[in-house]
């Protein structure tokens, strides 16, 4: 019988190397939906809770019977338009800013007055738009955090002129139903090979070392491979988890879910909150990306639960 395993640690996410930016680019050509509205909503991780829910699936083996899952909250203050561009041949043909909130002097240089779309190119095949968190209104941090969003709608220049210096709020993008969730996850810094590629520990009277590989490749060719498993960075890197499951959502005024401490290493939730089965990427108060599922399961967008009542908050 032939012994096999595979590989410690994929090569699929090489380099491993800390991330550039908090929040991930994104290829908005390939995620599309028949709904009108913005496509990319910007989130922050409070923490993880357990939901008591009504399993309403067809021919479920827990239907009409009440379950735990474990769930993922993010808190979802407003967003707003920064800037609308425009695309020709997936080129900036043109940018028209149209926001210059003082908050956005601390990341931007903002002009004294904004663009008016009189302007607007004659030819063009795409357009998108710098949208902008407005994490004032959380008591986590004061500096916005920006990024280019796609736009679903048949007319889309007459869709965000209707935006334009209005917020947007959660209510208004989570009609897609399943979502994916980009973000970065938990940072870990210097990490040994043991831990960052899983090998396995040599036996206690090696020499050299026990936390690190037998050999770092043979005499020919003389040269270290980036397949050798090394020290280095470990987290801070940048991961989608897709076709996630919305159990709920709702304004913290109309039910709160705070727990009377607060969240652990978050606080107190001030905005519209979302609830996600299983877990997200990343520590409290990371940004999270939620975006529609491009490529969604039919075993996910049968599920359907009934949430009625969160216990077992990190408090």
């Amino acid at each position: 019988m032939k012994i096999s395993r595979p590989r410690f640690g994929s090569l699929q996410f090489y380099p491993r190397k800390r991330a550039a930016k908090q929040l991930p680019s994104v290829n908005w050509d390939v995620i599309k939906s028949d709904l009108e509205g913005v496509l990319g909503f910007i989130t922050y991780k409070v923490g993880m809770a357990t939901a008591i829910v009504k399993d309403t699936t067809d021919k479920s083996m827990t239907s009409g019977k009440k379950i735990a899952l474990p769930i993922t909250v993010l808190e979802a203050p407003n967003m707003k338009i920064f800037s609308i561009r425009f695309y020709k041949n997936k080129r900036v043909v043109k940018d028209f800013v149209v926001s210059n909130d003082k908050e956005l002097k601390k990341i931007l240089k903002t002009p004294k007055n904004v663009s008016d779309l009189s302007k607007i190119p004659e030819d063009y095949d795409d357009i998108r738009a710098i949208v902008y968190s407005i994490p004032k209104t959380t008591g986590i941090k004061k500096t916005p955090d920006i990024i280019e969003v796609g736009i679903s709608a048949k007319n889309k220049l007459e869709f965000v002129k209707s935006l334009i210096n209005k917020e947007i709020a959660l209510k208004d993008f989570l009609k897609y139903g399943l979502l994916d969730v980009r973000g970065l996850t938990k940072g870990y810094g210097l990490s040994g090979t043991v831990k960052r590629f899983g090998i396995s520990l040599k036996q206690h009277k090696s020499e050299k070392g026990r936390r690190r590989p037998g050999s770092l490749g043979p005499w020919h060719p003389a040269r270290v491979t980036f397949r050798t498993p090394m020290a280095g960075q470990l987290g801070m890197f940048s991961r989608v988890n897709y076709n996630n499951k919305v159990i709920g959502s709702g304004d913290i005024k109309e039910k709160d879910i705070n727990p009377k401490s607060g969240w652990k290493h978050f606080g107190r939730i001030n905005n519209n909150y979302l609830l996600i089965a299983g877990s997200v990427q990343g520590p409290p108060k990371r940004q999270i990306l939620l975006t529609p599922s491009f490529r969604a399961t039919k075993e996910q967008a049968k599920k359907k639960y009934e949430l009625i009542e969160l216990v077992g908050g990190t408090k």
